[in-house]
């Protein structure tokens, strides 16, 4: 039997009759999809049968690469939309069916959970995993099988029966996501780009509340280690302790309103050098001997949601504040792969590990302080600065902005850190590059002549981008990108997969696309739908186009998920709430 994905270590499970999987019996554990047969049986949704020509059973992968979020060449998982570049993985090419990191742990959507969903020719859309028990009766009388589960989407509140094959879990910072947004945002979108991105966070909160009252239940606690206050060489490793002729003296003076403090001149602090008492002419006023005094900021543990332990303030920090400094045993590279060695061998995957100068490693794992519990942002609030602090090195937490208390504190790993290798990051941020030691994405400038300057070269590129082009980058059948051909007809942006045409070569010469013909008579077309290449003669559009309920456009009723018949598989309905009872509007 199969426990997946729980942080509980006991209490009542139900178990799939037909597959040895068993989940906590609770709405946070049972996966969306599910049937429930009593209280301990259920049929999990492995054993989802897609219907032969339901276009809502038809498995889609996303058209960019998970990682880096480019096109390409990519490597589809064939149980959820998930899409790699072989190389951001770093595997060989598989043979036959290939499945991502979730599928082969078993992980499934759940109820309360924010996931985007493909839904016909429309773009992917975000929306809430509803439970059936809490969904309109219409809603539930509708056709569904094992596996499927209801969706409730933002922004025009329809609800669908869909499946795991063609939805994915959102995450923070999807809302401003190019690959999310796509070309042509409507208003409707926006508000529900706008949904998603508040009921993403509320559930976060609920989520780290239900965490922290499990912690507190089960009295759960960090993984032991020794506190220890400064450096501990290991071995032939020495500290280094330098005379005090040969420690730099600032010009500094003990007059000074803040003598070698942040907002100073202070020589020393500008190359970081840590004064000495006995040689700063401040004396005992000199505000830069943080590491000496060990002036760090108080901060506390806690249990992050998806990260383990994690560091955050207890209170207010300025920018440039001195957090606290990265201690532990201080060994040498000899040392140091004898224990990732050892690690690997005991299936051990945290590390600690971080460079010194060339010869030296600071290990944080055995023993350490508070600072080892920092996570890894690519869009950190601090940042790690090598000082040299009576003649030796040692490595500082500084803060990048502004900290709020109660807030995380996180640093950048980079290259830096040993140990890693090519782990999945989990930070969250909008510029996340998917994997430990990889470099996030480029920010846009946050100063004002950056902010300027970007925001003049893109209306630039706009103006010339209404000017110069002409050709739509998806194609308009499947909404993919790729080799397309385009329609040759003057004023017709549309383009096209050969596949999606069933065309089995490229057309030649003037070709124009099948937008332009009426699609029972071949004629030229009069009405048209803005969903797909589907359009019709005047004789014959008279019931076959709809206005959709999604978004307000003309949509014929092949892929039309509001379309004329309501209780129909794969059709959506939209409800509203009076006085607490939810009333279908066809």
């Amino acid at each position: 039997i199969l426990q997946f994905y729980c942080s509980l270590t006991a209490g009542q499970l139900t178990r799939c009759i037909r597959c040895p999987v068993a989940y906590h019996a609770n709405d946070y554990c049972i996966p969306a999809g599910s049937v429930a047969l009593t209280d301990s049986n259920i049929v999990c949704p492995n054993h989802f049968t897609p219907r032969k020509g339901c276009r809502n059973h038809e498995h889609v992968n996303v058209s960019w690469c998970f990682v880096c979020s480019e096109g390409g060449s990519l490597l589809c998982c064939e149980s959820c939309p998930a899409a790699f570049h072989r190389e951001c993985l770093n595997i060989d090419m598989p043979e036959g069916s290939w499945y991502c990191n979730d599928c082969r742990a078993g992980k499934k959507p759940h109820y309360k959970e924010v996931v985007w969903v493909k839904v016909g020719r429309y773009r992917w859309w975000p929306a809430e995993v509803s439970n059936p028990k809490d969904i309109p009766e219409n809603i539930l009388r509708m056709r569904h099988d094992v596996g499927e589960f209801p969706v409730l989407f933002f922004g025009s509140n329809d609800y669908l029966w869909t499946y795991q094959a063609r939805v994915f879990p959102y995450m923070e910072g999807d809302a401003n996501s190019k690959e999310k947004m796509g070309k042509g945002v409507d208003s409707t979108y926006k508000k529900a780009l706008e949904e998603a991105a508040v009921r993403f966070k509320e559930l976060q909160a609920e989520k780290e509340l239900r965490q922290l009252q499990e912690d507190r239940l089960n009295d759960k606690k960090p993984p032991p280690y020794k506190h220890i206050k400064v450096n501990k060489p290991i071995g032939k490793v020495l500290i280094i302790s330098a005379d005090l002729s040969e420690i730099p003296r600032c010009n500094c003076k003990a007059m000074d309103e803040n003598p070698c403090g942040m907002d100073s001149e202070c020589i020393n602090r500008m190359l970081l050098y840590e004064c000495h008492p006995q040689v700063c002419p401040a004396g005992e006023r000199c505000q830069n001997q943080c590491f000496t005094k060990r002036q760090f900021c108080q901060v506390e543990i806690f249990r992050t949601l998806s990260r383990g332990w994690g560091l955050r303030c207890v209170h207010d920090i300025k920018k440039g504040g001195f957090v606290n400094e990265y201690v532990g045993e201080v060994i040498d590279e000899e040392e140091c792969r004898a224990r990732i060695k050892h690690a690997q061998e005991n299936n051990i995957g945290n590390f600690y590990m971080l460079t010194l100068d060339k010869d030296r490693i600071i290990d944080a794992g055995p023993k350490g302080n508070e600072a080892r519990f920092m996570n890894h942002s690519c869009q950190p609030n601090c940042e790690t600065q090598k000082w040299t602090v009576n003649g030796d090195t040692r490595v500082g937490l500084f803060a990048l902005t502004d900290i709020p208390a109660g807030t995380e504190l996180t640093f950048n790993y980079n290259l830096e850190c040993l140990g890693n290798g090519k782990t999945v990051c989990k930070c969250g941020a909008s510029n996340c590059s998917g994997f430990l030691g990889v470099r996030p994405k480029n920010n846009p400038p946050s100063d004002d002549k950056g902010r300027k300057l970007k925001k003049k070269s893109q209306m630039k590129r706009k103006s010339q981008q209404e000017v110069i082009k002409e050709r739509e980058d998806e194609c308009f059948s499947c909404g993919d990108g790729g080799q397309v051909v385009s329609c040759k007809r003057p004023g017709c942006p549309k383009v096209y997969h050969a596949d999606c045409l069933n065309l089995t070569k490229r057309p030649a010469g003037r070709w124009e696309c099948p937008w332009h013909q009426c699609d029972l008579c071949g004629q030229e077309a009069a009405s048209f739908c803005e969903m797909c290449p589907s359009s019709y003669c005047v004789e014959h559009r008279d019931g076959m186009l709809f206005i959709s309920k999604l978004d307000g456009r003309l949509s014929c009723s092949e892929h039309d998920p509001c379309g004329p018949e309501p209780l129909e598989p794969g059709i959506c309905v939209k409800t509203e709430v009076y006085f607490g009872l939810k009333s279908a509007i066809n």
